[in-house]
């Protein structure tokens, strides 16, 4: 079983990965024609939702006690399958 510090830095560095995905991702929506930019734009900014979502709960995670660590755990999952659904979606991951 992998211990708390390594699962926090697995998901820190799959969130910088991701994060990266959605600046490439915004670069193009940038360089886009209009129509395609609107409707990419808006895309964008729900993966950014989502990417905070699983950034905050992270941090929740980071702080949580022993005893508060698989409940705090099973939200920062849940955020993060939520956002990979979404780059997988895109075909981004």
């Amino acid at each position: 079983m992998e211990t708390k510090e390594v699962q926090i830095g697995t998901m820190e560095k799959q969130l910088a990965h991701w994060g990266e995905k959605l600046d490439e991702l915004a670069a193009k929506v940038t360089a886009a024609g209009t129509l395609a930019k609107a409707e990419e734009q808006v895309l964008v900014a729900e993966l950014r939702v989502k990417q905070l979502h699983a950034q905050a709960k992270l941090t929740e995670l980071k702080s949580a006690g022993a005893d508060k660590w698989d409940g705090f755990k099973a939200g920062v999952e849940s955020a993060y399958k939520e956002l990979e659904g979404a780059f997988k979606s895109l075909g981004k991951n």
